[in-house]
């Protein structure tokens, strides 16, 4: 690989800026000060080096974001989107899924394109569980009726979903699916409505309370394990 994309992939730059710190002697290649920007790399196996600090390669990056609310999920847009949260400056960033403008909590930020169509594939079944306020309180019989598969507006059948009551307005719905504002519908159809809707796990991530909205952290080898994990 050039020198110059694998600096600018990881954030260090725009190939032009990597081309002014060749320049300025400022990178290493093995022990070797590279001048040309152009120069082929080993991103497995050579060391380099920025400053004398090791610039440590990594194919793919993952990204734990608490969203809040106010934020689209996409890369651009004509509204605050997610990625303006994330000043990483890597290459090919994106968000794994949708959460709606107004909806908080767990969000993938990625730029492993195999992974994110793993845990979105409808056929994965990938469980994402969320925090839900409600307007009127969540009854043993719209318990029944979600876990039998609960049908929503236009005639569509959603899959079966495990709701667990938490209290008297406030709800745990796990999903295996991911229609269009399925949650909201789901309530709907049970003459009910969501006040608050925040995702809490994706799979086996769960959202690290830690997190303030807004912030965001790289996910430990652990997580990503999990997230890699065949069901």
């Amino acid at each position: 690989m050039r020198l110059d994309r694998l600096l600018a992939n990881m954030g260090y730059g725009t190939r032009t800026e990597v081309k002014k710190l060749c320049r300025e002697r400022r990178i290493a290649v093995n022990g070797t000060i590279v001048t040309k920007s152009d120069a082929k790399v080993d991103e497995e196996h050579d060391t380099i080096t920025l400053d004398g600090v090791p610039v440590l390669y990594e194919k793919y990056s993952y990204f734990m974001l608490n969203k809040p609310a106010g934020y689209i999920s996409a890369t651009e847009g004509n509204q605050p989107t997610v990625m303006d949260l994330i000043p990483e400056g890597i290459k090919g960033l994106f968000p794994c899924g949708r959460l709606d403008k107004d909806t908080t909590g767990l969000l993938l930020i990625t730029n492993d394109g195999d992974l994110a169509h793993a845990l979105l594939a409808p056929k994965n079944n990938v469980e994402k569980e969320y925090l839900v306020g409600t307007e009127k309180p969540v009854t043993e019989a719209d318990v029944k009726r979600l876990a039998e598969g609960i049908t929503i507006d236009g005639g569509v059948r959603c899959k079966p979903a495990e709701c667990i009551v938490e209290n008297e307005k406030t709800c745990r719905l796990i999903l295996r699916e991911g229609k269009f504002h399925e949650v909201k519908r789901m309530l709907e159809a049970l003459d009910n409505r969501v006040v608050t809707l925040k995702r809490v796990r994706m799979k086996q991530l769960v959202l690290d309370e830690t997190l303030a909205e807004g912030d965001y952290r790289p996910l430990t080898e652990e997580e990503t394990a999990l997230l890699k994990e065949s069901e």
